[in-house]
């Protein structure tokens, strides 16, 4: 049997995971779902993103330590070993996350689980593996590939795990350039979105709505898309930059001096239905995404996919995964990272030209269908979990 465990679940900012979830539940194939940390400081929107059965662990230990001797003396031994593995004991709580786990699985005939980023959880599958003999895999995504885990450390996890995903074809040979005795462990597949709860845009003329999406961070690339909108002249255009983060005063003080204010609107964060009825409306979707000064970088954005889905044509990046959505001159147009003036020229190309972005929506439409609707991504990951027996075969 198999388990799905998170670091926080369900979280608005990783939508991709409730829906991968409810789209393997809904083949039939259920199973329990463990969360680290209880969901905080979350729009109540973020509770529907899944319905299901979540249990969260505890938040704290030390009652189980003081009144466990067998949890105490298996964590201390733990310990010990993690101090030679990882060189101190920062992560211990992902040794009593993983004694606390091991006995409620395997009362559930769990013994493979599931995580995604190869973070929190990821480490504490790799600990539930070593100390209870449970299998695990994870999904890789970004940074957490990119740059936040050490090479050492993602070593040991990847080479402890059965097998692990990862979201486009850029990472996947990422990783396995970089660890080649580890290549036949990864595996390529792509998020999935629910394209049933997008409805695609009639590409509304009059002052058409050019929307983005994401946190107002570095890599996202908004300050360019603010630049790029001023160099658009006088067309008749609205720009809704949706989101939030620590760069939103300065992306605010960005249009006001640009002179953009009322033509630029930071409109701040929107529920996902918010985000679906927006993207209905809107004409073009644009994300110039960048490798921040810290080495953050996208690598498969969600908010194209639901670009995408609603039919609209995408302007972006030749950033990691990002040109296998965006097929330039076909589904929208790929420009080289901070080229704002590129960014400003495909922008104005479809802006006056509507059969151009129509042409371009609809090859992005049929694009998302064929590879990224969850009913497709499901049953990839499915295989694999049944190829490494996670799952019974049929």
């Amino acid at each position: 049997m198999l388990a799905y465990i998170f670091e926080k679940f369900p979280s608005f900012t990783q939508t991709f995971c409730a829906r991968e979830v409810s789209a393997i539940n809904a083949t039939g194939i259920h199973f329990p779902v463990y969360s680290i940390r209880r969901p905080g400081n979350e729009p109540a929107s973020a509770q529907m993103l899944y319905t299901g059965a979540v249990e969260t662990m505890p938040e704290k230990y030390d009652t189980l330590l003081a009144e466990n001797s067998d949890f105490r003396r298996r964590a201390r031994k733990a310990i010990d070993d993690m101090k030679r593995l990882w060189g101190d004991e920062s992560e211990k709580r992902r040794i009593y996350e993983a004694l606390w786990l091991a006995p409620r699985l395997k009362e559930q005939g769990v013994k493979h689980v599931h995580t995604h980023f190869a973070g929190i959880g990821a480490r504490t599958a790799f600990w539930l593996n070593r100390l209870a003999g449970i299998n695990y895999s994870l999904t890789a995504h970004a940074n957490d590939i990119f740059r936040d885990e050490t090479r050492e450390r993602l070593e040991q996890i990847f080479g402890a795990a059965a097998f692990v995903v990862t979201v486009s074809d850029f990472s996947c040979r990422y990783l396995k350039q970089n660890y080649p005795k580890l290549s036949e462990k990864f595996h390529r597949v792509y998020n999935g979105i629910e394209m049933d709860k997008f409805r695609s845009t009639s590409f509304p003329q009059e002052k058409p709505l050019i929307v983005s999406v994401g946190r107002y961070i570095e890599k996202k690339g908004f300050q360019d898309l603010i630049s790029a909108c001023a160099a658009l002249g006088d067309r008749s255009y609205e720009c809704l930059i949706i989101g939030h983060g620590p760069l939103e005063d300065e992306l605010r003080q960005q249009v006001a001096s640009l002179g953009l204010v009322g033509r630029v609107i930071i409109a701040g964060p929107k529920s996902e239905a918010e985000i679906a009825e927006l993207l209905s409306r809107a004409y073009l979707f644009v994300l110039p995404c960048v490798t921040s000064a810290d080495g953050a970088m996208d690598n498969l954005p969600t908010v194209i996919m639901e670009a995408m889905a609603a039919g609209l044509p995408v302007v972006s990046t030749r950033l990691a995964g990002v040109p296998e959505m965006v097929l330039d001159g076909k589904t929208g147009a790929i420009v080289e990272e901070h080229d704002v003036p590129a960014v400003a020229e495909k922008m104005a190309e479809l802006l006056d030209n509507p059969e151009l972005a129509k042409a371009q929506g609809a090859a992005g439409y049929a694009l998302c269908k064929e590879i990224f609707d969850c009913q497709v991504t499901s049953i990839s990951l499915i295989d694999l979990f049944r190829k490494y027996r996670a799952l019974p075969s049929k």
